[in-house]
């Protein structure tokens, strides 16, 4: 019974990276249309976001079951916790690439207009966070999962700088609102990407150490 579980539990652990993969891969697409106003990649993103939803409904159907035939406790019981938390995250980051992607074919419709968001440093600092906390994961490494949570603070504050300067720009030129709220949302999706790959990190950190770090500073 325990070789049994062990191999259940390897093969989530192989679908879960399998699904990591497939969500990093997502939001780089997401930051190349967004970066280059590619409207097919963007439409690309859009389309694979159902493949990405059947992996996790997959996986965590597949928790479930093993939860009901082994009713693991200890190590095996955090690891389904962890796997199952992650799952859903990575499902919602896939979400809100394909988000950011409805937002790109919108701003390519629209008349051109200058934005004084500051949307690239803060795409390369949510790309940068997801790999951190997705190679924290494959690695089993807290400390670098412990440098993908110092950086949610930096996203945080570019997207409460982003806010400002949205409503400085349509007070300014009140004909640019629709066009610059595009612009204000993408930032809002990103803002929540950095917070569930702070997600992850911290459940890479329960599942190594078994302590719950919400909430608290690492």
């Amino acid at each position: 019974m325990a070789h049994t579980l062990q191999s259940e539990l390897d093969l989530l652990e192989k679908q879960l990276l399998t699904l990591s993969a497939v969500v990093e891969q997502s939001l780089h697409h997401a930051a190349k249309a967004l970066r280059a106003q590619d409207v097919d990649l963007a439409r690309k993103v859009i389309k694979n976001d159902d493949q990405i939803n059947r992996m996790e409904v997959d996986l965590e159907e597949e928790c479930l079951k093993i939860l009901a035939l082994h009713q693991p406790v200890a190590h095996d019981l955090r690891t389904i916790i962890a796997i199952l938390k992650i799952n859903n995250d990575l499902e919602r980051i896939a979400d809100l690439s394909a988000n950011i992607c409805e937002r790109v074919l919108d701003v390519a419709e629209a008349p051109t207009v200058n934005s004084p968001l500051e949307i690239e440093v803060m795409v390369l600092k949510v790309v940068e966070m997801l790999e951190k906390a997705l190679d924290a994961l494959i690695n089993a490494d807290n400390e670098l999962a412990e440098r993908t949570l110092a950086l949610d603070e930096d996203v945080d504050t570019i997207h409460s700088g982003n806010y400002q300067l949205f409503k400085d720009r349509v007070r300014q030129h009140p004909e640019e609102v629709a066009s610059q709220l595009n612009y204000l949302t993408i930032s809002r999706h990103l803002e929540r990407i950095a917070d569930l790959a702070t997600n992850i990190a911290e459940y890479v950190i329960y599942l190594n150490k078994g302590t719950i770090v919400r909430h608290q500073k690492v």
